[in-house]
């Protein structure tokens, strides 16, 4: 379609939009019930069979209708043959889009998930809702990982890093400031909160790949991703995290490509103010970066909300694709939203804007496209185009088919968990253990042996002590003493005998006889028994 996307028709002239300025951004406002969706519809259909694949957040279940053609039996077709008649919609027929059906919980279409390092600290602390201190301490557990080669994947990867820092916590406060165990806590608790949610699944591998979402179907058409949300929208702080985490991977990984002649992809934010919500001033700056600059990357975003006050001004001011659709405005901030639109719109002497915004039907807006010269049209009261495809959800069975023939496949169907920062510190710690416990077993085997060198040398003390003991007890017993005095006696018997027996052989016999030797030996043999009886 080269004369752009067919938005309806106002003023009598048809308001398309200009598929060259549609990486300009654009924003779709109105209250409830005024016709946002149909009109989102009828754009994605517009891009779609341009040729500019799209990623649409479904917060109702309503978008997954994009995937079967309308019908003909519909209640609401001969409002739209009505309407497509009336403002000239000659192309107009039933027909269905290429989709792509994705679910953070893998649910309701293909599981999206990402790796903790490439949502990074600080998307991470807003999803946390950490302070600037708590979110300081899980910036420097991303620094001490990235410098560790310490892998973080899932969310157990971050609890386990997180238990590591607060280890080494004295070590890390030297290098890198305050790290305290408190702060560490008060994350570890947060993200017990965050399992709670469901965003445990959204965390690990395989990760999304953004060229699986920038695709188109044989024909040509631009595939349309659908993001089912209705469950995500319980958890708020994680639907606009994933979106803002997924707006900043496209503005990283796409190459420049200026202004071409069709997006390259074009993302539809429903929901747009909770992007917003209590959102810091780091994480607003962030998002007017992403919002400025994403658009030579050839991306057009375009925000979905039911007030126009709540996109910040910064942001509002480079939405230059308008659709409004009717404003109450029965309170004080009402009145104020109608007064604050109706001065986003170039100017049109016909259209009385702030009076026209409370006054639109179903189906009608106030819409102002960028023209082929990049100013904004001027302001028209538009009756917008009938869509192609079913208004409304399919049924579970429809979405269960689509989901299995469509071109992704299985290849994120299965959770992948290699081996990361919570294997590898694990690996670790048991490393140390087994080291500290050979440690401990050596040092009790040194002392187990000091013991036994002890214990031998006070045997061999005691054995020594008991031997001499022993001879004491021995001399001191009364045979010894009376083999001793014997010993004695015959010892100065002998010795008198033996000196007289030499005396008489030198000196002569006494009394005149003889000495013989048997009476010497008789005599020293009586001598000996005698004293050992006296004894």
């Amino acid at each position: 379609m080269t004369d752009g996307i067919f938005i309806g028709l106002g003023g009598g002239q048809s308001q398309r939009l200009d598929l060259k300025r549609a990486n300009r951004h654009g924003l779709i406002a109105g209250a409830t019930g005024t016709g946002k969706t149909v009109t989102l519809q009828g754009i994605v259909e517009g891009f779609s069979a341009a040729g500019v694949p799209c990623f649409v957040a479904d917060v109702k279940g309503d978008l997954s209708g994009l995937a079967m053609a309308g019908s003909a039996t519909a209640r609401t077709h001969e409002a739209f043959a009505a309407r497509a008649a009336e403002i000239g919609f000659t192309d107009w027929a039933y027909r269905a889009m290429p989709v792509q059906f994705w679910d953070l919980f893998g649910q309701q279409g293909h599981p999206v998930r990402t790796t903790v390092s490439e949502m990074g600290p600080l998307l991470l602390s807003r999803l946390m809702d950490l302070n600037d201190v708590q979110e300081g301490v899980m910036t420097i557990a991303f620094h001490v990982a990235d410098e560790e080669g310490l892998l973080l994947l899932d969310l157990d990867d971050l609890q386990a890093m997180l238990a590591h820092c607060a280890e080494r916590a004295a070590e890390l406060s030297t290098r890198y400031g305050n790290v305290s165990k408190q702060s560490i806590g008060a994350i570890q608790r947060a993200l017990l909160q965050l399992r709670s949610q469901g965003a445990e699944h959204f965390f690990g591998e395989p990760a999304l790949a953004l060229t699986d979402l920038i695709a188109l179907d044989d024909r040509g058409q631009g595939v349309v991703n659908i993001l089912a949300a209705d469950r995500l929208m319980a958890s708020p702080k994680l639907y606009s995290t994933f979106l803002l985490w997924l707006m900043s991977e496209l503005f990283e990984q796409l190459p420049e490509v200026g202004d071409p002649d069709k997006p390259v992809l074009a993302f539809f934010f429903d929901e747009a103010h909770l992007l917003f919500d209590d959102a810091p001033k780091a994480l607003l700056d962030k998002i007017e970066q992403v919002v400025r600059l994403i658009r030579s990357k050839g991306v057009g975003l375009y925000f979905i909300t039911q007030n126009p006050i709540d996109i910040p001004d910064s942001v509002a001011g480079q939405l230059g694709n308008r659709v409004q659709h009717a404003l109450r405005a029965f309170t004080p901030r009402d009145q104020a939203a109608v007064r604050a639109a109706a001065t986003t719109f170039r100017a049109n002497p016909g259209v009385d804007v702030a009076n026209a915004i409370t006054e639109l039907k179903v189906g009608e807006a106030l819409v102002s496209l960028l023209q082929a010269d990049g100013s904004p049209s001027p302001v028209e009261r538009t009756l917008i185009r009938p869509p192609s495809s079913r208004v409304g959800p399919v049924t579970p069975d429809e979405r269960k088919v689509l989901i299995g023939t469509d071109a992704i496949g299985d290849r994120y169907d299965v959770a992948v968990d290699r081996e990361s920062a919570e294997e590898m510190l694990a690996a670790k710690t048991e490393e140390a253990a087994a080291s500290a416990a050979a440690a401990k077993a050596q040092g009790e085997e040194a002392k187990a042996d000091a013991v036994r060198q002890r214990d031998a040398a006070r045997a061999a003390r005691e054995a020594v002590q008991a031997r001499r003991a022993a001879e004491r007890e021995s001399a001191a017993s009364p045979w010894a003493k009376a083999a001793n005095s014997a010993m004695r006696s015959a010892s100065s018997s002998i010795g008198r005998q033996v000196a007289n027996e030499i005396g008489r052989q030198v000196f002569g016999t006494r009394g005149g006889r003889k000495s013989d030797s048997g009476g010497l030996i008789g005599q020293i043999a009586r001598g000996v028994l005698g004293g050992l009886f006296r004894g």
